[in-house]
């Protein structure tokens, strides 16, 4: 069974009802995929798609959304440390990620071996550096 982090990036358009290709797969594994393949939702993913909605109403019927795929729960402390590593070493090679939340959801993705669909280029700068299996 393959499991997809979406990130908050697709997600958030997808609520949004914009359009991507992203979106696409989004819909795609959501209403034609076959049951070997799973949408799988990190906490943090949650909080950040969560956080930046202002309507109550909207609020609750995402909340409602994304209750129903399956949750990766990960120990904060070890990914925290291993996520701070990633952003070091990856500094270190001379790139900078923009926000410290994507080393930690790549480092779950890392350790958990999961694929991840996004729409943020610095998952795409992390994936070229380390072992992160980005969903096409």
């Amino acid at each position: 069974m393959s499991n997809i982090v979406v990130d908050s990036s697709v997600w958030i358009d997808f609520f949004n009802k914009k359009t991507s290709h992203q979106i696409e797969i989004v819909r795609n594994l959501i209403f034609d995929s076959p049951v070997v393949t799973t949408i799988t939702i990190l906490p943090i993913i949650l909080q950040e798609v969560l956080q930046g909605i202002q309507s109550n109403k909207h609020f609750e019927i995402v909340k409602e959304n994304l209750q129903g795929f399956n949750y990766i729960f990960f120990d904060a402390y070890t990914s925290s440390v291993s996520a701070a590593q990633l952003y070091r070493y990856l500094q270190k090679k001379g790139i900078t990620i923009r926000k410290p939340n994507d080393c930690l959801i790549a480092s779950v993705g890392i350790d958990q071996d999961l694929f991840l669909l996004h729409n943020d280029r610095d998952f795409d700068n992390i994936a070229k550096h380390t072992s992160l299996k980005i969903y096409k």
